[in-house]
């Protein structure tokens, strides 16, 4: 196990970045087919093919999910790993074509120091470009923190970033999560090192601080990252388990427990906050609701880890005024 998204068999990760711009883009493709739904719990999320997976539709299967910064701008990612996807001859058949799916879903970085032209009409968007490239890298390593969609993401009071985290559920099967953290809020409690989602570390993957002896008053006072929209925390958890859309779906809907444990707030009206699920089905179903409920459980678990590893392992642009990363201000 490697403790990433990539623990689930026929899951690959890959992602790009401009520098310059501060942005990025993460792709997750599917080795084959895969059941996938999503649940938007945010008040102004940002997406593209999201009601294709709602169980009512007649999409079943995607061929990878894109999480994207650039605000709107960046669903254009979607357009690149389309097009990589097509010169694989991946896709939904139709009419002679092969259509690949690709849903995404996109985060605010502009306000980050980062220099975006295209925000204000000037050239073309990087996002289709480092999407192609993105895809072209998917693998099953990958870097944690400020990469990928993660790069020019911030939380209220650090860096935020790209996480990922893995558990085998009680069931047997494999449950991974991979997120990009841009919260309106915060990941920490208070001014400490310790993360809100302390009590579900493994082993010290973000620290091993734990909680603090108490938590006071002052510390569940809510912290705001200033400017209007300027956040949204995406996601994505994956299971090799067999499930159908509808399962999907209420795992997607379960999973965003995940983000309430570990940031503070989330789901506000200008988070777009979303979570996207799949099921590669490379194990068995699961065996009944309850079983069906170790997997939600657990894909909740290690979305709320995800969340405390992409701010753990992120480092702060090189901006004036840049929010320091959380490693600049605890040390390791």
């Amino acid at each position: 196990m490697r403790n990433l998204i990539t623990d689930v068999r026929g899951v690959l990760v890959g992602n790009a970045e401009d520098s310059a711009a501060a942005t990025g883009v993460t792709v997750a493709l599917f080795e084959r087919p895969s059941i996938a739904s999503v649940a938007v719990l945010g008040g102004a999320p940002g997406t593209r093919d999201t009601a294709l997976l709602e169980p009512g539709m007649t999409v079943e299967h995607v061929d990878g999910i894109v999480l994207s910064g650039g605000s709107i701008w960046g669903l254009s990612a979607a357009d690149g790993a389309l097009s990589w996807l097509a010169r694989q001859g991946r896709g939904f058949p139709i009419a002679g074509y092969r259509v690949p799916i690709v849903p995404q879903a996109i985060l605010f970085d502009l306000a980050n120091g980062g220099d975006k032209p295209f925000a204000r009409g000037e050239g073309e968007a990087p996002y289709r470009a480092l999407a192609e490239t993105a895809s072209a890298a998917a693998a099953a390593e990958f870097t944690l923190g400020s990469v990928g969609a993660g790069f020019g993401a911030t939380t209220a009071n650090l860096k935020g970033g790209l996480g990922s985290a893995s558990a085998r559920a009680a069931t047997g099967q494999v449950v991974g999560a991979l997120v990009a953290v841009n919260a309106v809020g915060t990941a920490t409690i208070g001014d400490s090192p310790h993360f809100w989602a302390a009590p579900y570390e493994q082993g010290a993957e973000f620290g091993g601080r734990g909680w603090p002896a108490t938590i006071p008053s002052e510390d569940l006072g809510l912290r705001f990252k200033g400017g209007p929209g300027a956040n949204t925390t995406i996601a994505l958890v994956a299971t090799d388990a067999v499930l159908t859309k509808a399962q999907a779906k209420r795992m997607a809907l379960c999973a965003h427990d995940g983000l309430a444990r570990s940031l503070r707030p989330v789901h506000a009206p200008l988070d777009g906050d979303v979570v996207f699920a799949a099921a590669t089905g490379h194990s068995g179903a699961p065996s009944d609701a309850f079983a069906l409920t170790e997997l939600c459980a657990t894909a909740a678990d290690v979305l709320a880890r995800a969340v405390a590893r992409a701010v753990y392992n992120a480092t702060a642009l090189p901006f004036p005024s840049a929010k320091p990363a959380w490693r600049d201000r605890f040390g390791s």
